[in-house]
């Protein structure tokens, strides 16, 4: 009994924190699927990563908050007006997620593990031969409570997300990874310096306080990556 009461009281507090996040309610003022559109937002605003006319990657998207704010910013302007989730797109955008994701006008979605072949060569053929300006990632492993195995496993994804841009991202496109601090952090700082001429770690301010997300944002491969020019001229 002990057990049930203290889950429900924890089940409660979080309910609580999360009706009364001005995160969550700016989400359902401007209909974001989560607040998870407002750290994407942070991000790019610190680092003007995203412009329309790219060739945008979405790995773990589901709900689908990232690529609707990439959607907006991809939405042609008219007398200063933008960001519209709906009609004209200039720009590409192709999502995927093991989850189910409810359609968002414009978008290529892909379900399936990121982690399988299978899946990954879908969406090597979605991309094709044309170089990729921008890959964000939200994707994060079911965590055990085991560090360890939990470090073992986000390293993993990172890794994956790492390897796709080394073989599709432009030579000075970017990468936005969610990691955790934690066991396991360091290195993988580590491994995004060995790969990225700049590497910024950023904690959106969108980013619950007791959360231990951060991401990591790698501009600008150090080699590999794909050439825009060459294949132009190609």
């Amino acid at each position: 009994m002990k057990v049930k009461t203290k889950s429900k009281k924890l089940n409660k507090a979080w309910l609580n924190d999360h009706v009364n996040d001005p995160y969550v309610r700016m989400a359902q003022k401007e209909g974001f699927r989560s607040r998870a559109a407002f750290k994407l937002k942070e991000i790019d605003e610190a680092l003007h990563l995203l412009r329309p006319g790219q060739l945008v990657v979405d790995l773990g998207a589901a709900p689908g908050a990232w690529s609707q704010y990439v959607r907006r910013k991809f939405a042609p302007k008219d007398g200063g007006v933008g960001g519209a989730a709906v009609g004209e797109l200039n720009g590409t955008i192709i999502a995927l997620d093991l989850l189910d994701f409810e359609p968002i006008e414009g978008v290529q979605f892909i379900q399936g593990d990121f982690r399988e072949d299978d899946v990954l060569a879908q969406l090597r053929d979605a991309v094709g031969d044309r170089p990729v300006d921008v890959v964000v990632s939200d994707m994060a492993p079911n965590l055990s409570g085991i560090e360890v195995s939990d470090s073992a496993r986000i390293a993993h994804l990172i890794e994956l997300a790492i390897e796709f841009s080394q073989q599709h991202l432009k030579r000075d496109g970017a990468l936005v990874c969610k990691v955790f601090h934690g066991s396991g952090y360091s290195q993988l700082v580590e491994l995004f310096r060995a790969h990225f001429r700049v590497v910024k770690p950023i904690k959106p301010k969108a980013s619950r306080d007791k959360s231990a997300e951060t991401f990591l944002v790698g501009i600008g491969l150090k080699r590999a990556g794909v050439d825009a020019a060459s294949q132009q001229a190609d």
